[in-house]
C-alpha cells in the first residue's frame, strides 16, 4: 500500500523534516486502523478506532511530532496510544517512547500492531495519562492527543528542562494545538501550531471537559 499522499499532505502542512517524511512514507498505516477501515489508510483523514474516538489525520500527527524537533536521542511520553500509529512514527524519530492509553482493549491492539510492524523501542502502558509516568521521568518530549484547558500539572513536572510539549488547548469555542517549552522549571507557551478538534482529556488531573459544540 502506498502512502505518498500522506507525505504530500504533511508537506502541504509545513512539515519538512526528511526523517519524519520518510517515516510517513514507510509506516504501514493500514496496520494501525481497524481492518474494516484499512482501505482508508492511504488518505489524510481521521479514522474511527472505537470508544467514540478517531485516530487523527496523519498531516496533523506529523505537525505535532515535527514541533518536538526530535533528533533520535530523546525519551518521549505519548498520551493517547489509540491503535499505535503515532507511537510508531515517534519510535522512528526518538530513542524510546512510552505511550499511555486508558482503554485496555486499544492498548492490546496497539501492542500487537507495533509488534507486527517491528517496533521495539515503544512501550504501551494502560493508565491515567494525566498522571504521566513518574517512574520513567523526566521526558525530553511529551505529546498529548486529547484536549483540555490546561496542561496537567504532572505532565509539566515530568517534562525535562529544555524539553518540549505539544497538546491541544481548549478556550471557549476554540481549540488549538500549542507547543510549550520548559525553561527555568516553568512551562512556557512557545507558539500555536494549528486549529484542531480532539476528544477531551480524561483523568484525575484533567480539568473540566470542554462543552459540547
Amino acid at each position: 500500500m502506498e502512502f505518498e499522499t500522506l507525505v504530500k499532505a504533511a508537506q502541504w502542512a509545513g512539515v519538512e523534516d526528511p526523517r519524519l517524511l520518510a517515516a510517513l512514507a514507510t509506516t504501514p498505516r493500514d496496520r494501525f486502523v481497524p481492518p474494516r477501515h484499512a482501505d482508508r489508510a492511504p488518505f489524510d483523514e481521521p479514522i474511527p478506532i472505537g470508544h467514540g474516538q478517531p485516530t487523527s489525520q496523519p498531516s496533523l500527527i506529523a505537525q505535532m511530532i515535527d514541533a518536538l524537533r526530535l533528533s533520535g536521542t530523546e525519551k518521549v511520553l505519548e498520551i493517547g496510544t489509540g491503535y499505535g500509529y503515532q507511537t510508531a512514527l515517534l519510535a522512528r524519530m526518538a530513542r524510546q517512547v512510552y505511550s499511555m492509553e486508558r482503554h485496555a482493549d486499544l492498548a492490546r491492539h496497539a501492542r500487537a500492531n507495533l509488534a507486527a510492524a517491528g517496533v521495539t523501542n515503544a512501550e504501551t502502558v494502560v493508565g491515567d495519562g494525566t498522571a504521566g509516568l513518574p517512574e520513567h521521568a523526566p521526558f525530553d518530549a511529551i505529546v498529548v492527543s486529547a484536549t483540555a484547558r490546561t496542561v496537567p500539572a504532572p505532565l509539566a513536572e515530568q517534562l525535562a528542562e529544555g524539553g518540549r510539549l505539544v497538546m491541544p488547548i481548549h478556550e471557549e469555542l476554540n481549540e488549538t494545538v500549542v507547543l510549550f517549552g520548559k525553561r527555568h522549571d516553568r512551562l512556557v507557551q512557545e507558539r500555536l501550531l494549528t486549529p484542531a478538534r480532539f476528544v477531551p482529556l480524561i483523568g484525575e488531573h484533567a480539568d473540566d471537559p470542554p462543552p459540547e459544540p
